[in-house]
């Protein structure tokens, strides 16, 4: 291993001693009680098989046959989760084809950022995460199970469901994906047409177009964000089959794989020999293994909290200097839009997953000694899913890339590092994706420009007031102010000036998602504006300094001066109600901070109260 990775890991594993253990213990406790029908009463056990057919009800009365719960993100709003729809049918019959059982346990919601972005419904994306995680409890919660099925893959539903799953750590769980929509519209092009929009140079038809042809089937988008970020990690993490995350839906291999996934996961249960809990997975090295992963490949901001509440959900504590030390450590060795021009399809013909694995391996920056799904270590993972005569197979994956534009070499990355700094000042702390910025190293001191809402920046670029060197201030966006939206609909008007040549920079507690391009943008401050932070003194003009390479983040304002003024009164009314949003104001008092994962559900009682 590389020292500097084998010495997070080591730190992370001293730090999380207790509350591990804790966890494990809790998770054994769950094993030895449960999962087993027998446990329940004949009328429990009745409910629970009454609407199965025969066989099915003859094979769980002999509480010798696996019992898989299926928990689904499906809906046919979301283009990722639409193929979704004939996947129970499929797992059940594979099922059954080796003498087990599954049923569907429960659906979880699963909203769409693309559309909501925006809009008032986009306040409750991050907090739909929590949401998730304990629908996909209460899917688990009857007892009935010896294993279960996640069938999920955008931005806040894969974490969702991986804390729910861990919350169930003594089950086998098995990720299964549906694989990315086809390439269209080039993600380059599509940028260009946003930018022509924001300015005024084209209309809403033309623009609506290019969408159309950007976002034009069933399957995953395409770029490089939160969604393939989320298949990325978890198959790193060794949740899902090898080579599985980007084959496209509707093709033979996909439905041979999700089959084999579903059978995969009857023989890691308890009732056989080669027990594979999800907990036992899912360890310190795991976790360091997905983040690693996620910098190599310059992938979500999103995952600096979602991957912290997901470990905290194994009781493994880690925080943002992990990240940035992980991320020293790690070159980028993908350009994957919005950190290149390629797609998440053209990664996939240049090696993959399997290329991937393979050299990340190789250079000794994750861990070999790991359980998978699939067994111990990750060697499996270099190879690539086929049908030879109609049988799944899986053969050696590509052992240099196909295209050095898009794949690139340890020896020779596209940058040393992984693109995650770490930010720190009086203005708190807060982290920049550096991996899409034009420059390897952002220093920006410049005056402030204050907007108290991402939908008043609009009017003041049209205006031409923000046409000079300014540090853009977007606050009382974060969690506890208004559920810590995505701003990313700030892209378009701030890279046309970048363009015009001004040094623009964005400060925000709020979120600019996995695509976060080439305007610098310093997110997830922390403490947020509405809870004290100093984001919520900043006046216009003020002097702020933003350093990548010191990792610098000021308000240039003497202390005396700052003592005096009184911080800036939130008004968030209109915000906190309609689209559902009031009945979200018991989440939005209890979750943490963003570098604690922006979570509510680790929270005791005492703290509630």
């Amino acid at each position: 291993m590389k020292s500097q990775i084998a010495e997070v890991t080591q730190r992370i594993i001293e730090r999380s001693k207790a509350s591990r253990k804790a966890y494990l213990d809790k998770i054994e406790r769950a094993r030895r009680t449960g999962p087993l029908r027998g446990e329940l009463s004949c009328g429990n056990l009745a409910h629970g098989f009454a609407a199965c057919g025969k066989e099915d009800k003859s094979d769980l009365r002999s509480m010798t046959k696996a019992n898989l719960g299926i928990i689904s993100a499906y809906n046919d709003m979301l283009s990722a989760h639409q193929p979704y729809e004939t996947y129970p049918e499929i797992i059940k019959n594979a099922v059954r084809e080796v003498g087990s059982v599954a049923q569907f346990a429960g659906g979880v919601p699963a909203m769409c950022d693309g559309v909501t972005q925006g809009n008032p419904g986009m306040d409750l994306s991050l907090m739909s995460r929590d949401v998730i995680a304990q629908a996909t409890a209460v899917g688990l919660s009857h007892n009935m199970f010896d294993g279960a099925l996640m069938l999920g893959i955008c931005d806040k539903i894969v974490p969702g469901l991986l804390m729910g799953s861990l919350a169930f750590g003594h089950l086998p769980t098995v990720f299964i994906p549906a694989g990315p929509m086809p390439s269209g519209l080039p993600n380059k092009e599509k940028a260009r047409v946003r930018q022509e929009y924001a300015q005024g140079l084209i209309g809403r038809d033309k623009l609506l177009e290019a969408e159309s042809q950007s976002y034009h089937s069933a399957g995953t988008c395409t770029f490089y964000g939160t969604a393939n970020s989320n298949q990325l990690v978890v198959e790193t993490m060794g949740l899902h089959l090898p080579g599985s995350s980007f084959v496209n839906p509707g093709t033979p291999l996909r439905d041979a794989l999700t089959k084999a996934a579903a059978v995969q996961a009857t023989r890691l249960t308890d009732l056989g020999e080669n027990y594979t809990p999800i907990g036992h997975i899912v360890d310190e090295k795991a976790i360091v293994n997905g983040i690693v992963a996620l910098l190599a490949t310059g992938g979500s901001t999103n995952h600096t909290m979602h991957l912290v509440a997901i470990a905290r959900a194994a009781g493994i504590i880690i925080n943002w200097d992990d990240f940035s030390e992980l991320s020293d450590a790690t070159p980028l060795l993908t350009r994957i839009y919005p950190n290149g021009s390629a797609d998440i399809n053209h990664f996939t013909a240049a090696g993959g997953m399997a290329l991937l694995f393979r050299q990340l391996l190789d250079a000794g920056l994750i861990h070999n000694d790991v359980k998978t799904i699939c067994g111990e270590g990750l060697d499996l993972y270099t190879k690539e899913p086929m049908l030879i005569d109609g049988e799944l197979e899986w053969r050696d994956g590509p052992t240099e890339s196909l295209d050095k534009e898009v794949i690139a070499t340890v020896e020779t990355p596209f940058k040393p590092d992984g693109g995650v700094c770490v930010l720190r000042g009086n203005l708190g702390r807060g982290v920049i994706k550096t991996s899409a910025l034009r420059s390897p190293v952002c220093k920006i001191k410049a005056p402030a420009v204050v907007f108290e809402d991402q939908f008043e920046l609009d009017g003041a670029f049209k205006s031409g007031e923000l046409d000079k060197d300014a540090i853009i201030v977007v606050r009382f966006q974060g969690p506890s102010a208004i559920g810590m939206p995505e701003l990313h609909r700030l892209t378009p008007p701030l890279g046309v000036l970048q363009d015009r040549g001004f040094n623009v920079a964005l400060v925000t507690d709020g979120r600019m998602s996995g695509a976060s391009g080439k305007v610098p943008a310093a997110i997830h401050v922390t403490p947020e504006a509405y809870k004290g932070g100093l984001l919520a003194k900043v006046e216009n003009g003020d002097i702020i300094e933003l350093n990548t390479e010191t990792g610098e983040l000021t308000l240039c304002v003497d202390e005396a001066t700052l003592a005096a003024r009184a911080p800036k009164a939130a008004n968030l009314a209109h915000h906190q109600e309609g689209m559902g949003r009031e009945l979200f104001a018991g989440f939005r008092n209890i979750l943490t901070g963003a570098e604690e994962g922006a979570c509510s559900l680790f929270v005791t009682q005492e703290q509630a109260l």
